[in-house]
């Protein structure tokens, strides 16, 4: 909790009147209907508390509806109310809490049931549709909110100013890199209004430190294996832990315990590799993904993590175990495709072909990262 400034002045005169001196914390308000126009991004990482932020204010809304017609009128602006909540979640998401009842606004450790005022959309036409739609709500939660196109954040914007409507957006602004997670998230900060951030425990066992960081990996053969720089932006998870290979964990890290192997591999080796590709020389990203994908020993990969974190000092033995995940050289070959822009769809289908990659996770993966591609044509490249 934050500490209010304390004021030598003022902890001598409480002294001289018998008070003792305490440290005084800013209070933990209900939230404020009144206030029209607000676009306020709830952030921190995983498992950080940002949908439990959502479900207070929806608590509070639920208060401040059986207010009388005065208070109406300080909270409603061209017949938006700003006590009627509405919450959206992204169709990405829709796995995440299999246990839940489908109108509950979830949580780690509980849910709120919103009855109708609550749906799941895909992108901010969606959205915008959406809104059209209920013109008499003017608080709207837009769970993860960077999920979304990018132009969500002049969607939110326009009916902010027009309609005094709120929008609230508890989302990741960081990703599992520990970049800014894509174009819609640093437009969210641009529209923004108000930024409440949070932080949780480092989840590492021996570790209570606090933590910013959402940390993915993979769990194989009960190893804790870290994500590649270069796995894919969006893979969905859930909130229990998993022991398919295929599907990550998530949890949250400090400074020392969140490990990112691959990411000098990936500015050294892979995005060369696929610039080179783009210039029409596609053998040597071939070659690599193949022995990524048969003999990863041979690989340029395995010898830059080797190099990394066992040949230097202090090593990191744990990162070693990111080779032990399925599909790298999937995921390596979708990265230079759906984010680099670097390989032609064709390239991309006839490298799949050719390497007996997994298409069921390429195109699946592509599907949730915004990039879909048909596979069904394979065969005009055989």
């Amino acid at each position: 909790m934050v500490e209010s400034k304390r004021n030598p002045e003022t902890e001598r005169f409480l002294k001289s009147l018998g008070f003792p001196v305490v440290n005084v914390h800013n209070s933990n308000n209900h939230h404020d209907f009144t206030r029209p126009s607000r676009r306020i991004l709830v952030i921190g990482p995983m498992g950080s508390g940002k949908t439990e932020f959502s479900s207070r204010v929806w608590r509070d809304s639920r208060v401040a509806l059986k207010k009388s017609e005065e208070v109406a009128e300080l909270t409603t602006t061209s017949g938006a109310d700003r006590r009627r909540v509405f919450f959206v979640r992204s169709s990405l998401d829709a796995g995440r809490f299999p246990d839940y009842p489908d109108d509950a606004l979830a949580f780690r450790g509980g849910f709120e049931r919103c009855g109708g005022n609550i749906t799941a959309i895909r992108d901010s036409f969606e959205l915008e549709a959406l809104i059209e739609e209920h013109l008499e709500i003017g608080t709207w939660i837009i769970d993860e909110a960077s999920f979304y196109d990018e132009r969500i954040a002049y969607v939110v914007n326009r009916y902010s100013e027009h309609y005094g409507m709120n929008f609230i957006f508890p989302t990741l602004i960081l990703n599992f890199r520990r970049d800014i997670f894509n174009a819609a998230a640093r437009f969210l900060l641009n529209v923004s209004t108000d930024v409440f951030t949070l932080t949780a425990y480092c989840e590492h066992e021996d570790c209570i430190a606090d933590s910013f960081y959402t940390y993915r990996y993979y769990r194989v053969n009960g190893k804790e294996c870290p994500a590649l720089y270069f796995d894919p932006l969006i893979v969905i998870g859930g909130d229990t832990v998993k022991d398919d290979p295929l599907e990550p964990n998530y949890c949250t890290r400090c400074d020392e315990h969140h490990y990112l192997p691959g990411k000098d591999y990936t500015f050294l080796v892979l995005k060369p590799l696929g610039e080179a590709a783009s210039r029409g020389d596609l053998d040597p990203l071939k070659q690599e993904l193949y022995s990524i994908r048969n003999e990863i020993e041979r690989s340029q990969l395995y010898q830059v993590l080797k190099e990394a974190f066992i040949d230097s000092e202090p090593s990191q033995p744990i990162c070693m175990n990111s080779m032990m995940v399925p599909c790298i050289a999937e995921k390596a070959l979708i990265y230079l495709f759906a984010e680099e822009n670097l390989l032609a769809e064709d390239q991309l289908k006839r490298l799949a072909e050719e390497l007996e990659l997994d298409i069921d996770y390429i195109s699946k993966t592509l599907d949730d990262n915004r990039r879909p591609v048909n596979f069904e044509q394979l065969e005009l490249f055989s």
